[in-house]
């Protein structure tokens, strides 16, 4: 069984590098025995406690704590909306060079009707890089994607992927909110069967001694071999560095 990458590691809290389409703990939903969670346990020999998640198809940057008072003090700054999360998407059309998606947003697996009432969520993103490819994937002659740095302030479910279904830019290989067509072309000619949604960095106080603390994952071959298709290998450097300079020493393995 492959090990996972370890982002950052101390006596407090680790970040892995989250495969895509793994899922992070077990559900009644999915069948199988391997989760993230439970393979995370046995490479570390030690219990973890999950703070936050990503979805089974989005890959990138997952803290965990190894304490349970780590893991309080962690999921409180996800609750408060303090932590930055900082996203890569390849998405359907060429949404404006940037832009809020202000747009309320209901839990569809709640049961309560007060959680299915939408909820505030907001969304801002940049757009890194553009390109028009000569190939005729749905009704025009040529087909435009492009690349955009997300940066949610909410944490609804799926508010990304929504969002951008939302102003109708939806996201590459997304089965649930996105256009089949597109992910069809990207699964036969570019070999990308998976959703392009990557949690490149998250920024936020560590849980013991306050201190600023920002874990990037930098994005894996798959990214690097569409960024080279579309040109786009110098796109991430409009993005900057991922945790522009705040970053914390920690033992990773």
């Amino acid at each position: 069984m492959t090990a996972l990458r370890l982002l950052h590691l101390d006596d407090h809290l680790v970040a892995v590098d989250k495969p895509p389409g793994m899922l992070v703990h077990r559900t009644r939903l999915a069948d199988g025995n391997d989760f993230l969670l439970q393979r995370l346990r046995r490479q570390l020999g030690r219990r973890v406690y999950a703070v936050h998640r990503l979805d089974r198809p989005t890959s990138g940057v997952l803290v965990f704590g190894l304490t349970p008072d780590a893991a309080r003090q962690l999921s409180g700054q996800f609750e408060r909306q303090t932590v930055t999360k900082r996203y890569l998407a390849v998405v359907r059309g060429w949404p404006e060079p940037a832009g809020s998606i202000d747009y309320p947003l209901a839990d569809p697996e709640a049961t309560a009707p007060a959680r299915r009432a939408p909820r505030h969520a907001l969304t801002d993103y940049l757009r890194l890089a553009a390109v028009e490819l000569p190939v005729a994937v749905g009704r025009y002659p040529s087909s435009r994607y492009a690349l955009v740095l997300v940066r949610p302030h909410t944490g609804r479910r799926h508010q990304i992927r929504r969002h951008f279904a939302h102003i109708r830019h939806p996201l590459i290989g997304d089965t649930t909110h996105g256009e089949g067509r597109h992910n069809r072309f990207f699964r036969a000619h570019l070999g990308l069967q998976r959703l392009l949604l990557h949690a490149w960095s998250l920024a936020l106080m560590h849980p013991v001694t306050g201190a600023p603390l920002c874990i990037e994952a930098r994005p894996d071959a798959d990214w690097g071999g569409l960024l080279a298709a579309f040109g786009w290998e110098r796109a991430l450097d409009r993005g900057g560095c991922a945790c522009r300079g705040v970053r914390a020493a920690g033992r990773a393995g």
